[in-house]
């Protein structure tokens, strides 16, 4: 599967570099030719020795050495694909700025080939709104990046921030990247079109610093965004309230709060979108009377009365033209697929994209997701847990025959 690939692996100063040992070896044997580049602090962790006695080429890390200098530019154009595994906080965050202040870091820059990433930090780094939108850039830039992992921390915490097993990897590149054993060039089946993309959740006021909403993040919305954006759609991204940040060439970022904002602007896109795909999580219901002043706390209970919000799923299923497809979303805790095909039939969508908060590893917050496929001829197809930007994949794949059916 690997055979005769050049892999150019990077190493950070990460305690998980010692996984970059056996991910060496396996690519070697699976028959592929890897080049290591280390940043300065990665030697504290693992050897340049052990790495380039595994890779049987020589390990690199500094720019100069002696009267010679490392030609970044031609590793950079010499690989099929650059690996950097671990990635730390601190590079994560240089990759994102364009800084450029280490051998690993300037062939980085140079890099012509796909590059996909590795993360792996203490879950509190992890979840720092800084580390994700620097995530959010090294997508927009293109990059490819494979979810930590959830278990015991080099901090003797539990939780989300462990480097992806070099299997789990190794499978990854093999699905995305060397299926038949051929690099995958990436697609451009939607050059040309528009695709309208909700993402995140809305905030309902109750009064000027109060409000009603959902733990909805807007990763998969976001995941979707980026996916179309690189198949070649002009995407129009409404997202409700995250704190990730947005900036990925083709996608159109409009900033939303409440459910009727949301409503008017994805109206407003549809007229001129090939797609949509209503990844966000709107609120159902909003108060009936917001209050312009902080409401005080009393001794009695406070009673809200609420209304609907309007449908837009619904509201773009009877403005929908031929020719245009509609995918929709249904999160459930329960009955999910008799929900799933009535919302289907009942606002003439074309898909409606299932999952579970039942299912470990699903729904919001996580950077992973695993979702059923219904269409309206009757089809079904279930995916297993995958990343999100996969998941994207699956849902965008599903889309576009749709589109050209």
């Amino acid at each position: 599967m690997f055979q005769g690939k050049k892999i150019l692996l990077g190493v950070t100063g990460s305690i998980a570099a010692y996984k970059s040992l056996l991910l060496v070896r396996l690519l070697v044997k699976e028959g592929a030719s890897v080049k290591v580049i280390q940043t300065p602090s990665s030697r504290d962790f693992v050897t340049p020795l052990s790495l380039a006695t595994l890779s049987k080429n020589e390990t690199l890390s500094e720019i100069f050495q002696g009267d010679t200098w490392a030609n970044h530019v031609e590793w950079g154009r010499w690989a099929d694909l650059m690996l950097i595994a671990p990635l730390s906080c601190n590079t994560l965050a240089k990759m994102a700025q364009g800084l450029c202040d280490n051998l690993l870091l300037a062939t980085y820059l140079s890099a012509t080939c796909p590059v996909v990433v590795v993360p792996a930090m203490d879950e509190d780094m992890w979840r720092h709104p800084a580390t994700q939108a620097n995530l959010q850039r090294l997508l927009g830039f293109g990059n490819r990046v494979i979810p930590v992992e959830r278990g015991e921390l080099a901090s003797g915490l539990y939780g989300e921030g462990r480097m992806a097993e070099p299997e789990a990897i190794l499978a990854y590149l093999r699905e995305n990247f060397f299926l038949n054993g051929r690099m995958q060039k990436g697609q451009r089946d939607l050059e040309g079109k528009k695709a309208l993309v909700t993402a995140g959740p809305t905030y309902e006021a109750i009064d000027p610093v109060r409000y009603i909403s959902n733990h909805s993040s807007g990763k998969m919305g976001i995941a979707i965004a980026i996916e179309l954006a690189e198949r070649g759609a002009q995407v129009d991204l409404v997202l409700g309230p995250t704190s990730l940040a947005v900036d990925i060439p083709g996608v159109t970022v409009r900033r939303v709060v409440s459910a009727e904002d949301m409503y008017k602007a994805s109206l407003e896109s549809w007229a001129h979108a090939d797609m949509a795909i209503m990844a966000a999580a709107v609120a159902d219901y909003t108060p009936v009377v917001k209050s312009l002043e902080k409401i005080k706390k009393k001794e009695e209970a406070l009673v809200l009365q609420l209304a609907r919000t309007p449908d837009i799923l619904r509201t773009l299923g009877s403005h929908k033209k031929k020719g245009q497809v509609l995918v929709g979303f249904a999160l459930e805790t329960s009955g999910g697929k008799a929900y799933a095909l009535d919302k289907l039939r009942t606002k003439n969508a074309d898909l409606i994209v299932l999952n579970s908060l039942a299912d470990e590893g699903a729904g919001f917050g996580f950077d992973t997701n695993r979702v059923t496929i219904f269409d309206r001829n009757g089809g079904e197809i279930t995916f297993e847990r995958k990343p999100k930007q996969q998941v994207a994949k699956d849902i965008v794949d599903r889309a576009v025959k749709w589109l050209y059916a």
